[in-house]
């Protein structure tokens, strides 16, 4: 399914106010369309914009299901401090998701899952710096690279397969011995030993800051933005018409399902069985934390992002799974707390006030859903990016917002439909 040349798309309606739904809504408006974004939340607030760890990362192109990872379930089902949990009440609404999860760990659904991820993610970098200086915030994206820690030559050695599959997308690394380490990140602690170095990665300083003057710049570009609880899709002769609020009916002739986690429950009445489902971050932002770092730093046995935001140290990470509606887990939370004393020995760790937790819209096989619907005339999805949701937000916007423009346009869509996926 290729992109082709359609018709001018009339009033488009975006729902979901998070990177990925404003960085499309601010292209689209730059290219003529009258927009209108909706959500309940302001920008930013209601997903995982807000509370992710930051990072660009523009090689990411290895999927998270991997060869071997069967072996790893039963610690995820019974462990509640892996990195990966399972809660033991969310067993069986996990076990489909699982299954597909693990399925997609062959070796032929990891190769296609990893030229659409290179081909969606390759310019991230560019594509976020050209972003940020539209609208006017550049200093928020830090070109200092992204810093991966390994305690020694077994450990380094299972991710192996991922860093060969980044090395064969074209990314650069630089393998660092423990004086390497130190040279770019000298308060790290004596257990990590070896480190692998991508200096061709970014972060950003301020996700929520970024959020905010995206939203600013679109509005003042003549972009509506709406505070409402979109409840339903409104169809009408198989074509779409807008959607219905908590308080109002918003029509429109395109509609774009940007609703990160929420998106399948909107799509799941028009027969839509999308396998989405939200892995449940969490973070904690020590304004106090007596280090110092110029980039992300990622312990590869702990799981986690420690970056260096704004005005705090954000420790970002953890992965379990419990649904939209389950009360967030404060022992989740208090891992995080662990993970950077144990990289960094003589961090102050006192307690935050509080924590975040936020929910990352995540597939099966890690690939978003970016394109139309090809059920219902008129609606566009992009949602599902997973762990990738900043770093995939202005190239999904390079991506669909010409084909929704009606623009000549040689990107193919079609490893990103929802069709992918059997039932769909």
């Amino acid at each position: 399914m290729s992109a082709t040349q359609a018709a001018p798309p009339g009033r488009v309606l975006v729902i979901g106010a998070g990177i990925v739904g404003l960085a499309l809504a601010w292209r689209l408006r730059r290219g003529g369309a009258s927009v209108t974004v909706v959500d309940a939340e302001p920008p930013g607030e209601g997903g995982a914009s807000f509370g992710n760890a930051g990072a660009i990362s523009a090689s990411s192109v290895a999927p998270l299901a991997m060869p071997g990872l069967l072996r790893q379930v039963p610690r995820m089902l019974l462990d509640p401090a892996a990195p990966l949990h399972v809660p033991a009440g969310y067993w069986l609404r996990a076990a489909p998701w699982l299954a597909r999860f693990v399925a997609a760990a062959r070796p032929a659904t990891v190769a296609r899952a990893t030229a659409a991820l290179d081909a969606l993610l390759h310019l991230a970098t560019e594509q976020h710096q050209a972003l940020a200086r539209e609208i006017g915030a550049p200093e928020l994206l830090r070109p200092n690279g992204q810093l991966y820690l390994y305690r020694n030559a077994t450990q380094l050695a299972k991710d192996e397969p991922a860093w060969a599959i980044r090395t064969a997308h074209g990314a650069r690394l630089e393998r660092l011995d423990r004086a390497g380490i130190l040279a770019l990140e000298p308060s790290i602690g004596a257990a990590y030993q070896l480190g692998i170095f991508l200096p061709d990665q970014a972060h950003c300083a301020s996700p929520l800051r970024y959020v905010r003057a995206l939203a600013q710049a679109f509005t003042q570009a003549g972009g509506t933005i709406l505070r409402d609880r979109i409840a339903a899709l409104t169809v009408a002769d198989g074509r779409i018409t807008g959607a219905t609020g908590a308080g109002a009916l918003h029509q429109a002739d395109t509609v774009v399902l940007a609703a990160g986690a929420w998106s399948a429950r909107l799509a799941a009445p028009l027969g839509y069985r999308i396998p989405l489902e939200t892995q449940r971050g969490y973070h904690v932002d020590l304004a106090q934390s007596g280090i110092s770092l110029a980039r992300p730093v990622i312990p590869a046995d702990r799981k986690v992002f420690i970056t260096p935001m704004e005005d705090a140290l954000r420790v970002a990470g953890t992965v379990e799974f419990g649904g939209l509606d389950r009360a967030p887990d404060a022992a989740r939370a208090a891992l995080l707390y662990d993970d950077l004393a144990a990289v960094f020995p003589d961090a102050q760790v006192a307690k935050a006030d509080g924590f975040w937790m936020g929910h990352r819209p995540c597939l099966p096989d890690s690939v978003p859903v970016i394109g139309p619907a090809q059920r219902v005339r008129g609606l566009w999805f992009a949602f599902g990016h997973g762990h990738l949701g900043l770093t995939g937000s202005a190239p999904t916007a390079e991506m669909l917002a010409p084909a929704i423009l009606g623009q000549p346009t040689n990107r193919d869509l079609a490893s990103y439909a929802a069709e992918r996926f059997a039932g769909a």
